[in-house]
């Protein structure tokens, strides 16, 4: 019996120590892992910084206006009488004195041989009533006639006279109203449909018959407003010029429609209203712009602006730019590479650079890569680049 129990804890105590070591060495490696695992902190997010571009930019002032056309007439018939013909298709462009529509010119011209007569015949008069004066004249200086003979000899020249400068007056009437028949463009435009048929009875009426209307299409007209603080502004800039408003005539003007990027269209300024509307306080212009392929058309709501004066500026990436509630931003980095949230005022679009009004330095680096990444009041690792100037 003695002899098994010491076999048998000769048998446990190498189990128990074996546990025993395992269980030192599990210790061992717990406290060297927690060695091997202590907290590093990341580095900080990698943005890019490029200072605001100096450069001298235009500043033009900018308005919403609409086109009108130079010239719109409605054609009408100025003689009564029967439509003989119309000459041209709806919508068709016409050059000046294009016959559009014919007006039975018979009777007109019947009138004008009348009336062609009736000179003819009062110069005959005048003829016989000159040499019955003559006459008398040559008798009574002789002292063979009456002054009453003379008197009447006279009377009747100058009546016949009379007669012949409104036979005259007369066939210049009937020949206008026989040029009334044939009615022509007056000017270079598209001509609208018509308003009368072939065999209509036109000019009985009043007011007078419209047959169509003619649209003068090259050059056009933008009319636009500028607001009184616009208006002072303006003149500030030209007194400092020693200019007045009247050098406004003839500056450029730059027009694009809704739908187009940029101002394609250019012109000049032709007119300037010289007072503020009150009920408005705006100031009236108009430019006028060549049309030659009829690309605007009157009635279009068109953007337009007008170079109004150069000098220095800061300008910024327009995608650099974010908003808020507070109004527009952009994201700086500071000497100690802290991002910091900058409210600006912005100005017009160069290019791809957005003119910065207020609230921007010359040295500021400006975060314009990496904008995700910039936190404010966080951190950042900025690399500097290069902005290159708008064109």
């Amino acid at each position: 019996m003695t002899s098994s129990m010491t076999s048998a804890v000769t048998c446990v105590m190498p189990h128990s120590w074996l546990v025993r070591a395992a269980f030192l060495l599990a210790i061992a490696g717990v406290a060297g892992c927690g060695q091997n695992n202590q907290y590093a902190a990341p580095p900080p997010p990698k943005v890019t910084v490029a200072a605001p571009v100096a450069q001298d930019v235009t500043r033009y002032f900018d308005a919403t206006g609409n086109t009108a056309a130079v010239n719109s007439v409605d054609l009408v018939a100025r003689v009564q009488g029967f439509v003989q013909a119309i000459s041209y298709t709806d919508g068709d462009f016409v050059k000046k004195g294009t016959s559009l529509f014919t007006i039975e010119p018979e009777p007109y011209k019947l009138k004008v041989d009348a009336a062609k007569s009736a000179v003819v015949s009062a110069q005959a008069t005048l003829t016989q009533a000159q040499a019955e004066f003559q006459r008398q004249a040559d008798l009574i200086t002789r002292q063979v006639s009456t002054q009453a003979n003379y008197d009447k000899a006279l009377a009747q020249r100058d009546s016949a006279q009379a007669d012949l400068q409104s036979a005259q007056a007369n066939e210049k009437q009937a020949e206008i109203n026989l040029g009334y028949t044939d009615v022509t463009a007056p000017f270079d435009g598209v001509v609208t449909a018509r308003l009368v048929s072939i065999g209509g009875l036109v000019g009985a009426s009043s007011p007078p018959t419209v047959l169509s209307t003619l649209v003068q299409l090259d050059p056009i007209w933008v009319n636009f407003n500028a607001s009184e603080r616009d208006v002072l502004e303006i003149r500030a800039t030209l007194a400092a010029r020693g200019q007045t408003t009247a050098d406004l005539i003839g500056m450029p003007v730059e027009v694009g429609l809704q739908n187009e990027a940029g101002y394609p269209h250019k012109g000049k300024l032709d007119y300037v209203a010289p007072n503020v509307d009150p009920s408005t306080g705006t100031l009236a212009a108009r430019a006028s712009l060549e049309n030659g392929g009829r690309v605007l058309l009157p009635g279009y709501f068109v953007r337009v602006r007008v170079p109004a004066r150069t000098r220095p500026a800061l300008l910024v990436p327009d995608d650099a730019l974010g908003s808020d509630q507070g109004g527009r931003y952009v994201l700086v980095v500071n000497k100690d590479n802290v991002v910091e949230q900058r409210k600006v005022e912005p100005g017009q679009l160069v290019g791809d650079l957005r003119v910065i009004e207020t609230g921007l330095a010359k040295d500021d680096r400006v975060v314009v890569g990496g904008i995700m990444r910039a936190i404010p009041g966080e951190k950042v690792d900025a690399e500097q680049r290069s902005a290159s100037a708008a064109n």
